[in-house]
């Protein structure tokens, strides 16, 4: 199996780049979901879900369904796209509580629970466990990334990339919220080659 294409993971919150998990970052629209395949490969990427968990789902999954579950999670992408796309630029208030309904619906269906651990520093601690009982659940730490979105990001500082045609999303959280581009080494420097050819282009 060739090496998955590596996903856009640049825009300082998990909720966001679910979201670039689609994006056309030049002129070529890349789907990292697209397939069964792709929603393994991204969720490792993502370390959203541990490795052995996805080795054994994509080993033990019948036939066509990852297919059909990456359907469903490109469906819940879109729908949060839509979500997030007219709320950034500003703060979230308890107004917009129903229209996380489809959201809450889905958290509702973890199996996850606690337990008390050894820690490596030899004293006691608690960790939160999930059941990986179905494919399905492979959805639900991608709905706890979009739930902290919601409930931690100060959605003023959402923003989409100034690039002409980039469609990527992130969290600015640099000092005085400048930030414009999806990264400087992509966008940003595109912005200042086309400055830079504007401002010769200008001299007399």
């Amino acid at each position: 199996m060739p090496s998955p294409t590596p996903a856009m993971l640049i825009a300082d919150s998990t909720g966001l780049d679910f979201l670039n998990s689609i994006a056309t970052p030049t002129n070529v629209t890349i789907d990292w979901i697209d397939d069964g395949d792709g929603l393994i490969d991204w969720l490792g990427q993502a370390q959203l879900v541990p490795a052995d968990v996805l080795v054994a789902m994509r080993g033990g999954a019948m036939p066509g369904e990852l297919d059909r579950l990456a359907e469903q999670v490109r469906d819940l992408r879109e729908w949060f796209r839509g979500f997030v796309r007219e709320h950034k630029g500003k703060p979230l208030t308890s107004a917009s509580l129903r229209e996380l309904d489809p959201l809450n619906r889905l958290l509702a269906r973890d199996e996850g629970y606690g337990r008390v651990v050894a820690l490596d520093s030899g004293t006691i601690g608690f960790e939160r466990v999930r059941r990986w009982t179905s494919p399905e659940s492979l959805l639900l730490p991608v709905a706890e990334a979009m739930a902290t979105l919601v409930a931690e990001q100060d959605f003023s500082y959402v923003k989409a990339c100034e690039g002409p045609t980039c469609t990527l999303l992130f969290a600015d959280h640099t000092r005085g919220h400048v930030r414009r581009w999806c990264s400087m080494s992509a966008c940003g420097n595109r912005a200042k080659q086309l400055a830079h050819r504007q401002r010769l282009g200008a001299r007399p």
